[in-house]
């Protein structure tokens, strides 16, 4: 199915959606059915795509010792089959869970995410941003003259 106007007709194309068919000039390929459409059925569930799963990939979190294990499929036996297999092959020990980073500043209780750790350039410490600079958290290669 084409598109475009009298005057650019490869401009654009319509979309594939049985009851849309609207001309949009910048249209979305479906990963999954290769069909084409406008900005309000791109995604999957908004055209029901039937091949809406193709090379999806989702990761469960094990409750026992909290790993993370890499899944495909969309069903949750899937999941379970796949968490049990991870019980039983010797790597799933409750005492490994891994605690979240915190703030290595003294009394700070901040929890050390991506988007919120900086590391220290003089002394290498990781910290929350309200301790990045060097004053803040007390790091023991700071001298506040050579700053100036």
């Amino acid at each position: 199915m084409g598109g475009g106007t009298e005057a650019f007709p490869d401009l654009g194309r319509h979309c594939q959606h049985s009851e849309c068919k609207q001309l949009d000039f910048l249209p979305f390929n479906c990963n999954g059915c290769r069909k084409v459409f406008c900005l309000e059925h791109r995604s999957f569930k908004s055209h029901e795509c039937p091949k809406s799963d193709h090379k999806s990939r989702k990761v469960v979190v094990c409750e026992i010792c909290s790993a993370s294990i890499e899944t495909t499929g969309c069903n949750e036996d899937a999941e379970k089959v796949v968490l049990l297999k991870h019980e039983k092959s010797g790597d799933c020990d409750p005492r490994k869970k891994k605690k979240k980073p915190t703030c290595a500043v003294k009394r700070c209780k901040e929890i050390l995410t991506f988007s919120n750790t900086c590391t220290c350039k003089t002394c290498q410490l990781k910290v929350c941003l309200k301790h990045r600079f060097p004053a803040d958290h007390a790091c023991k290669r700071y001298h506040p003259l050579q700053y100036m």
